[in-house]
């Protein structure tokens, strides 16, 4: 089989549109649809269902996807490894991943420490939901994911290590003129009547649970695309949201935070592949521990057990 096909299957499935795919990889309409007929009839199944809005996986398209995914980063690799041969670059980079708000600061801290302890080391971030990056750990996409167990909650893998991190408080970032900026620990209840603004449902999941056990229900009536879209919307006094206080120190200086009585929670976790580990991750568990006690999260014990079934 053509990996190059695989690759232009792989980007339908996550663009959802053959369109869309053709324009990143550089090819026509037409010559995406002739790539995965062809798909379809060496392996003799339907790969994707259209609908109103583009085309998604079918269950076995997305079986095969899965492990598509996992072939093509591992020929990346190969072929990167061949080339740094070549050029003496033996060194292998270190793909991390980690949540938006962990991205801001903590992560490329903990890596810096790092490199000043253990010397140069080449590498790329990219910041994800949770989920997301335990898929790409799986595929072998990265290295390391530094995630959390925000709602729904992290899957059970026997195929990764977690390693739990530490705790992280959620706060409330307010504009800088709101009257209760300076003021706090807060209950939620003195914010019933707010407008709040989400980026994600694992956080609108914590804000409601945390709320229902103060008998309230909190008015989320703007969403935004992500945790800076999030900020930006408190920032010129659209709203408050709820953060996580590993965030506190990267945001922008229009804003403050404010501390929750007994505030909702979520553990943040280190993830890797059970096989085949970087060298580096052993090294980063431990700065990344030491960036999260600086700034005053609650640090735990790091587990090195595989995942099993019902831990979180």
């Amino acid at each position: 089989m053509d990996l190059a096909v695989w690759r232009t299957f792989v980007a339908v499935c996550r663009l959802g549109s053959l369109a869309a795919a053709a324009v990143e990889l550089g090819y026509t309409q037409s010559a995406i649809s002739r790539q995965i007929a062809g798909l379809e009839r060496q392996l003799g199944v339907p790969l994707v269902q259209r609908h109103a809005r583009g085309v998604r996986p079918t269950p076995a398209g997305e079986t095969f996807r899965h492990h598509a995914l996992v072939a093509l980063n591992e020929a990346d690799r190969a072929i990167r490894a061949v080339r740094e041969a070549r050029e003496g670059r033996l060194g292998r980079p270190l793909a991390v991943g980690a949540t938006p708000s962990l991205a801001a600061g903590v992560v490329p801290a903990a890596v810096r420490r790092m490199m000043d302890t253990d010397g140069p080391l080449r590498w790329t971030l990219l910041p994800e939901l949770s989920g997301q990056l335990h898929e790409r750990v799986t595929a072998g996409d990265l290295d390391v994911a530094v995630v959390t167990d925000a709602p729904p909650g992290l899957p059970d893998d026997s195929r990764l290590h977690r390693r739990f991190l530490g705790m992280d408080e959620m706060v409330v970032v307010l504009p800088v003129q709101h009257p209760r900026a300076g003021h706090g620990p807060v209950p939620i209840q003195a914010l019933a009547g707010e407008t709040w603004a989400e980026d994600n449902d694992g956080s609108a999941a914590l804000l409601r649970q945390h709320a229902a056990r103060a008998g309230i229900t909190p008015r989320i009536d703007l969403t935004a695309a992500d945790l800076l879209g999030k900020v930006a919307l408190v920032a010129t006094g659209h709203a408050i949201a709820l953060i996580p206080r590993v965030l506190t120190s990267a945001l922008r200086t229009d804003v403050v935070t404010v501390a929750l009585v007994d505030p909702p929670t979520r553990g943040i976790y280190m993830i890797t592949p059970g096989r085949d580990q970087h060298p580096a991750a052993a090294s980063l568990l431990g700065h990344l521990t030491a960036a999260l006690g600086s700034v005053h999260l609650t640090v735990g014990q790091a587990s090195v057990a595989p995942v099993r079934r019902g831990s979180q």
